[in-house]
């Protein structure tokens, strides 16, 4: 099953522009200018409630804006909106089905609506996620993890381009979590564009090649998951005795702004932006040992998506 990127999609397959959605008063998408590049697993990230779903209901037309632009594979939504689908495959939410049809009958049932040509696609799409042995059972039988891996097989049907897919880990155990993690892997090396919301940060931080975070409705941050750590301020981690006298001495550095304690004892020293922390780690360093320190560990700490994504949605907190 390949899958060829319709002519002009190369830059972008999901464009908005000021989209905003709201309910009476309360707006649940404020503004929203977003591009995920073809080709990429994308991560939308957010708390409860941050407007994720409401966005991905507006891109399929399951919703209608209140105002903004939409472009799906480059074709306008709404106005275009039956063909941009024709190679849109999605889940949102838990995907839903006929619980008295097995999975096969239910995947005949969303072939029929697509074409007659769908239903050669249909043991292609069973074989892919592993339920050609289970096909024949009911879907009420299914547990969580198979009903999601018969969403994706759903979505496989129309060869998609782009797959939308709302929270497609929730509810997994570990082994359906890294099943689900290699699927969206071979489908970006197939060309296709997978957009998935999660709040599974560290499986987003594994699987996609770019984020974007939304909050209250608005996005916040968007880029590659490297450029969005890179905001964050230089953290170096020492190991060494006598950490409290070790943490007074280092209190008087001027590019040291916060120190704090780490899980196994160690010190996570926070530099002043800009601060290279390479450089300013072999300072440290130097001025332990002088001071009769002995270090066993120093090196630059990685920051983690879910260190950001929190000191982002931490900030915004704390603003209003």
């Amino acid at each position: 099953m390949g899958v060829t990127i319709p002519q002009g999609s190369a830059e972008a397959v999901i464009v908005t522009s000021g989209l905003t959605k709201q309910f009476g008063r309360r707006t649940a998408v404020a503004g929203v200018d977003l591009e995920v590049p073809a080709g990429t697993a994308f991560g939308f990230l957010g708390p409860n409630g941050a407007g994720k779903t409401t966005l991905i209901r507006m891109l399929l037309g399951l919703l209608r804006s209140t105002s903004g632009e939409m472009r799906l594979l480059g074709l306008e939504v709404p106005a275009l909106r039956a063909e941009a689908l024709q190679r849109v495959g999605a889940v949102v939410e838990e995907p839903r089905f006929h619980g008295h049809l097995t999975g096969r009958e239910n995947l005949r049932c969303a072939a029929a609506v697509r074409g007659h040509e769908t239903y050669a696609q249909i043991e292609p799409a069973l074989r892919r996620v592993g339920l050609t042995d289970r096909g024949d059972d009911r879907v009420k039988d299914y547990s969580m993890g198979m009903r999601q891996r018969l969403g994706l097989a759903r979505c496989l049907l129309s060869d998609p381009a782009l797959l939308i897919l709302d929270e497609p880990m929730n509810g997994l155990d570990p082994a359906g979590i890294l099943e689900t993690r290699r699927l969206i892997r071979e489908f970006v090396d197939e060309g296709r564009t997978v957009f998935l919301s999660s709040h599974l940060l560290d499986e987003v931080e594994r699987t996609c090649d770019q984020v974007a975070i939304i909050d209250r409705g608005q996005v916040v941050i968007q880029g590659t998951i490297a450029d969005i750590a890179a905001g964050h301020d230089p953290v170096v981690v020492i190991g060494c005795d006598r950490t409290e006298q070790a943490a007074e001495l280092l209190h008087g550095d001027s590019r040291v702004t916060e120190i704090a304690n780490g899980e196994t004892g160690e010190l996570r020293v926070r530099l002043a932006p800009n601060e290279h922390p390479g450089s300013v780690a072999a300072a440290l360093n130097r001025a332990l040992v002088e001071a009769g320190f002995a270090v066993n560990r120093l090196e630059p700490s990685r920051v983690s998506l879910e260190e950001r994504f929190l000191e982002i949605t931490s900030r915004l907190g704390d603003e209003e």
